[in-house]
């Protein structure tokens, strides 16, 4: 084996490495969040039990789960402009596009959670006189963060990997950032060890506090 590694590009590429890793993270964590909301609200409408709700969103999650993201990313970014939606640059693009497949199966999660909740803390609650908004706010959704705690930190996890894709469209996260350095330097073994060591560091140390975060709030008291 003739390569010989150089791992000073890693050293003066330090910086740019940090900033997308960091760029990577901040669009995971923002396209949970907004995913969750998203979630959330057609969870809600799947078990409402009218079909004009439910149908819609159930060919919501049936379309994003059959679908690649790859093919999401690449419709609203190079799709939605031939519609004269211009309004959303690249990042933006590819947010909306993990958010909506973050919703879709948050959605399920929120779902199975919502049917876990135990009756008698329904019952409970509507016994002291508790009011269908104050029932939501205080009684089922604490208690469906607990127990979909752990798929929602493997989703934050998934979407974190998820990002990579974002090189598709040149957002500058981290695996985007290690091409340029790679066609500018050819270190490629230097650069990819050190990129998949940061995606494994990352995403192992986001598994640790998600556990700390379990052992606090994921048990139903």
């Amino acid at each position: 084996m003739d390569y010989h590694f150089d791992w000073s590009v890693i050293a003066r590429n330090a910086g740019k490495l940090t900033d997308a890793l960091l760029l990577g993270l901040g669009l995971a964590v923002v396209s949970l969040l907004i995913g969750s909301v998203i979630g959330l609200l057609a969870a809600y409408a799947r078990v409402s039990g009218k079909a004009w709700l439910s149908a819609p969103v159930w060919a919501y999650v049936e379309f994003i789960r059959c679908t690649p993201l790859l093919l999401l990313i690449f419709f609203l970014y190079f799709g939605l402009p031939e519609f004269d939606v211009t309004f959303l640059d690249k990042t933006q693009s590819f947010v909306l596009s993990l958010s909506l497949y973050a919703g879709a199966y948050m959605c399920e999660v929120f779902r199975a959670g919502l049917a876990s909740i135990p009756k008698q803390y329904v019952e409970a609650a509507k016994a002291i006189g508790l009011r269908p908004w104050q029932r939501q706010a205080y009684v089922i959704l604490p208690v469906m963060f607990r127990i979909t705690l752990p798929s929602i930190g493997n989703n934050l996890i998934s979407l974190f990997k998820d990002t990579s894709l974002a090189a598709a469209i040149a957002v500058p996260e981290l695996t985007f950032t290690a091409r340029q350095i790679n066609a500018n330097t050819f270190r490629v073994m230097e650069v990819w060890l050190t990129v998949s060591a940061l995606y494994l560091a990352s995403a192992y140390l986001i598994a640790m506090m998600l556990r700390l975060l379990e052992r606090r709030y994921a048990s139903i008291r």
